[in-house]
Protein backbone atom coordinates (compact mmCIF):
# COMPACT_ATOMS: atom_id res chain seq x y z
CA UNK A 1 0.00 0.00 0.00
CA UNK A 2 1.42 3.90 -0.91
CA UNK A 3 2.18 5.15 2.16
CA UNK A 4 -0.13 8.53 1.54
CA UNK A 5 -3.00 5.79 0.74
CA UNK A 6 -4.55 5.72 4.52
CA UNK A 7 -4.35 9.82 4.61
CA UNK A 8 -6.54 10.36 1.63
CA UNK A 9 -10.14 11.03 1.74
CA UNK A 10 -10.54 10.50 -2.23
CA UNK A 11 -13.54 13.65 -2.28
CA UNK A 12 -15.73 14.53 -5.23
CA UNK A 13 -18.10 17.35 -3.87
CA UNK A 14 -18.69 18.91 -7.46
CA UNK A 15 -22.71 20.08 -7.95
CA UNK A 16 -22.10 18.57 -11.33
CA UNK A 17 -20.88 15.16 -9.76
CA UNK A 18 -23.30 12.38 -11.15
CA UNK A 19 -24.12 8.21 -9.71
CA UNK A 20 -21.17 7.19 -12.24
CA UNK A 21 -19.14 9.67 -11.16
CA UNK A 22 -20.15 8.74 -7.27
CA UNK A 23 -19.15 4.84 -8.56
CA UNK A 24 -15.85 5.37 -10.16
CA UNK A 25 -15.28 7.86 -7.49
CA UNK A 26 -15.14 4.50 -4.87
CA UNK A 27 -13.71 2.14 -7.59
CA UNK A 28 -10.52 4.78 -7.41
CA UNK A 29 -10.73 4.79 -3.78
CA UNK A 30 -10.53 0.91 -3.43
CA UNK A 31 -8.04 0.00 -5.91
CA UNK A 32 -5.80 2.68 -4.13
CA UNK A 33 -6.82 1.31 -0.38
CA UNK A 34 -7.50 5.02 0.42
CA UNK A 35 -9.01 6.01 3.77
CA UNK A 36 -12.11 7.26 2.80
CA UNK A 37 -14.48 8.76 0.07
CA UNK A 38 -15.94 12.10 1.01
CA UNK A 39 -19.38 12.71 -1.01
CA UNK A 40 -22.00 14.75 -0.74
CA UNK A 41 -25.19 13.60 1.80
CA UNK A 42 -27.62 12.71 -1.30
CA UNK A 43 -24.74 9.94 -2.49
CA UNK A 44 -24.06 8.40 0.59
CA UNK A 45 -26.32 5.57 0.33
CA UNK A 46 -24.80 4.55 -3.16
CA UNK A 47 -21.39 4.52 -1.85
CA UNK A 48 -21.87 2.50 0.58
CA UNK A 49 -23.31 0.29 -1.70
CA UNK A 50 -20.33 0.33 -3.87
CA UNK A 51 -17.46 -0.39 -1.27
CA UNK A 52 -19.48 -2.94 0.53
CA UNK A 53 -17.05 -5.51 1.27
CA UNK A 54 -13.92 -3.01 1.29
CA UNK A 55 -12.29 -1.47 3.96
CA UNK A 56 -12.81 2.03 2.69
CA UNK A 57 -15.09 4.25 4.71
CA UNK A 58 -17.76 6.25 3.78
CA UNK A 59 -17.49 9.89 5.03
CA UNK A 60 -20.20 13.01 4.15
CA UNK A 61 -20.43 16.59 4.21
CA UNK A 62 -23.35 18.86 6.15
CA UNK A 63 -24.37 22.16 6.20
CA UNK A 64 -21.85 22.31 2.83
CA UNK A 65 -20.29 24.67 1.54
CA UNK A 66 -21.65 27.66 3.37
CA UNK A 67 -22.12 26.32 6.86
CA UNK A 68 -24.96 29.17 7.37
CA UNK A 69 -27.89 26.58 7.49
CA UNK A 70 -29.92 26.26 10.71
CA UNK A 71 -28.19 24.28 13.25
CA UNK A 72 -31.85 21.87 13.24
CA UNK A 73 -30.95 21.30 9.28
CA UNK A 74 -27.44 20.12 9.61
CA UNK A 75 -28.93 17.92 12.72
CA UNK A 76 -31.54 16.49 10.46
CA UNK A 77 -28.87 15.71 7.31
CA UNK A 78 -26.73 14.51 10.11
CA UNK A 79 -29.09 11.91 11.32
CA UNK A 80 -29.96 11.32 7.33
CA UNK A 81 -26.40 10.39 6.23
CA UNK A 82 -25.97 8.61 9.31
CA UNK A 83 -28.50 6.32 9.15
CA UNK A 84 -27.60 5.88 5.20
CA UNK A 85 -24.15 4.61 6.18
CA UNK A 86 -21.71 7.15 6.82
CA UNK A 87 -19.11 6.75 9.29
CA UNK A 88 -17.62 10.35 9.48
CA UNK A 89 -18.91 13.60 9.18
CA UNK A 90 -17.39 16.58 7.91
CA UNK A 91 -19.33 20.13 8.85
CA UNK A 92 -19.07 23.54 8.25
CA UNK A 93 -18.92 26.18 11.04
CA UNK A 94 -20.86 29.17 10.83
CA UNK A 95 -18.70 31.35 9.75
CA UNK A 96 -21.21 34.53 9.48
CA UNK A 97 -21.82 33.67 13.65
CA UNK A 98 -18.14 33.13 13.74
CA UNK A 99 -17.49 36.84 12.73
CA UNK A 100 -20.17 38.11 14.61
CA UNK A 101 -18.82 37.24 17.75
CA UNK A 102 -21.68 34.84 18.79
CA UNK A 103 -19.41 32.24 19.96
CA UNK A 104 -22.22 30.05 22.02
CA UNK A 105 -23.91 29.80 18.57
CA UNK A 106 -21.14 28.55 16.98
CA UNK A 107 -19.93 25.88 19.68
CA UNK A 108 -23.82 25.06 20.16
CA UNK A 109 -23.99 24.52 16.18
CA UNK A 110 -21.09 21.61 16.67
CA UNK A 111 -22.43 20.20 19.65
CA UNK A 112 -25.69 19.49 18.17
CA UNK A 113 -24.77 17.98 15.54
CA UNK A 114 -21.76 15.82 17.73
CA UNK A 115 -24.76 14.81 20.24
CA UNK A 116 -26.24 12.74 17.20
CA UNK A 117 -23.20 10.98 16.42
CA UNK A 118 -21.15 10.70 20.00
CA UNK A 119 -18.96 7.24 18.39
CA UNK A 120 -18.50 8.92 15.07
CA UNK A 121 -16.02 10.96 13.70
CA UNK A 122 -17.06 14.84 13.54
CA UNK A 123 -14.58 17.08 11.47
CA UNK A 124 -14.96 20.86 11.30
CA UNK A 125 -14.56 23.14 8.61
CA UNK A 126 -13.33 26.32 9.27
CA UNK A 127 -13.31 27.91 6.11
CA UNK A 128 -9.70 29.40 7.08
CA UNK A 129 -9.72 31.64 3.40
CA UNK A 130 -12.40 33.85 5.23
CA UNK A 131 -10.48 34.11 8.57
CA UNK A 132 -7.41 36.24 10.23
CA UNK A 133 -5.38 34.42 12.47
CA UNK A 134 -7.19 35.60 15.70
CA UNK A 135 -10.36 34.09 14.22
CA UNK A 136 -8.72 30.65 13.01
CA UNK A 137 -7.37 30.30 16.58
CA UNK A 138 -10.87 30.90 18.00
CA UNK A 139 -12.64 28.83 15.58
CA UNK A 140 -10.44 25.94 16.10
CA UNK A 141 -10.88 26.30 20.01
CA UNK A 142 -14.54 26.53 19.51
CA UNK A 143 -14.68 23.51 17.59
CA UNK A 144 -12.55 21.55 20.07
CA UNK A 145 -14.24 22.56 22.61
CA UNK A 146 -17.73 21.40 21.01
CA UNK A 147 -16.33 17.99 20.73
CA UNK A 148 -14.99 18.12 17.33
CA UNK A 149 -12.70 15.07 16.66
CA UNK A 150 -10.58 16.38 13.85
CA UNK A 151 -10.56 20.42 12.83
CA UNK A 152 -10.50 20.88 9.16
CA UNK A 153 -9.17 23.72 6.89
CA UNK A 154 -11.68 24.23 4.01
CA UNK A 155 -14.25 23.48 1.88
CA UNK A 156 -12.32 23.86 -1.39
CA UNK A 157 -15.18 26.07 -2.64
CA UNK A 158 -13.59 29.23 -1.26
CA UNK A 159 -10.92 31.69 -1.85
CA UNK A 160 -7.91 29.07 -1.06
CA UNK A 161 -7.53 25.95 0.49
CA UNK A 162 -4.66 24.91 3.17
CA UNK A 163 -1.67 26.38 3.62
CA UNK A 164 1.28 26.32 6.29
CA UNK A 165 0.39 29.01 8.83
CA UNK A 166 -3.85 27.83 8.89
CA UNK A 167 -2.08 24.30 9.94
CA UNK A 168 0.63 26.14 12.38
CA UNK A 169 -2.45 28.57 14.05
CA UNK A 170 -4.62 25.25 14.56
CA UNK A 171 -2.20 23.25 15.71
CA UNK A 172 -1.11 25.39 18.45
CA UNK A 173 -5.18 25.18 20.14
CA UNK A 174 -5.12 21.25 19.46
CA UNK A 175 -5.46 18.94 22.36
CA UNK A 176 -7.63 16.08 23.69
CA UNK A 177 -6.10 13.93 20.83
CA UNK A 178 -7.87 17.03 18.05
CA UNK A 179 -6.48 16.20 15.16
CA UNK A 180 -6.13 17.67 11.80
CA UNK A 181 -7.35 17.67 8.19
CA UNK A 182 -6.22 19.80 5.39
CA UNK A 183 -7.97 20.21 2.07
CA UNK A 184 -8.12 22.51 -0.57
CA UNK A 185 -5.26 22.60 -2.91
CA UNK A 186 -3.08 19.31 -2.23
CA UNK A 187 -2.72 18.28 -5.79
CA UNK A 188 0.62 16.23 -5.28
CA UNK A 189 2.93 14.20 -3.27
CA UNK A 190 5.38 16.65 -2.49
CA UNK A 191 2.54 19.00 -0.86
CA UNK A 192 0.94 16.28 0.92
CA UNK A 193 4.08 15.28 2.51
CA UNK A 194 5.11 18.75 4.06
CA UNK A 195 1.06 19.35 5.62
CA UNK A 196 2.07 15.38 7.05
CA UNK A 197 5.20 16.35 8.28
CA UNK A 198 3.70 18.99 10.16
CA UNK A 199 1.51 16.80 11.29
CA UNK A 200 -1.66 16.66 9.87
CA UNK A 201 -3.80 13.16 10.07
CA UNK A 202 -5.95 13.49 7.10
CA UNK A 203 -6.04 14.97 3.58
CA UNK A 204 -9.12 15.80 1.41
CA UNK A 205 -8.22 15.86 -1.82
CA UNK A 206 -9.76 14.93 -5.40
CA UNK A 207 -6.02 14.46 -6.29
CA UNK A 208 -5.70 11.06 -4.60
CA UNK A 209 -4.61 8.78 -7.54
CA UNK A 210 -1.65 11.75 -8.42
CA UNK A 211 -0.01 12.10 -5.01
CA UNK A 212 -0.47 7.86 -4.69
CA UNK A 213 1.27 7.48 -8.24
CA UNK A 214 3.86 11.00 -7.94
CA UNK A 215 2.20 13.18 -10.70
CA UNK A 216 0.64 16.46 -10.16
CA UNK A 217 -3.27 17.13 -10.59
CA UNK A 218 -5.24 19.86 -12.38
CA UNK A 219 -7.97 19.41 -9.80
CA UNK A 220 -9.14 22.45 -7.87
CA UNK A 221 -9.53 20.11 -4.70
Amino acid sequence: MNPFSHYIDHTLLKATATKNDIIQLCEEAKTHHFYSVCVNSCYVSLAKQTLAGSQVKVCCVIGFPLGAMSTESKVSEAKEALKNGTVEIDMVMNIGLLKSQDYDAVKNDIEAVKSVMPNNILKVILETCYLDDSEIIKASTLAIEAGADFIKTSTGFGTRGANSNDIKLMKSVCKNGTKIKASGGIKDAETALHYINMGVKRLGTSSGIAIVSGTKSNSNY
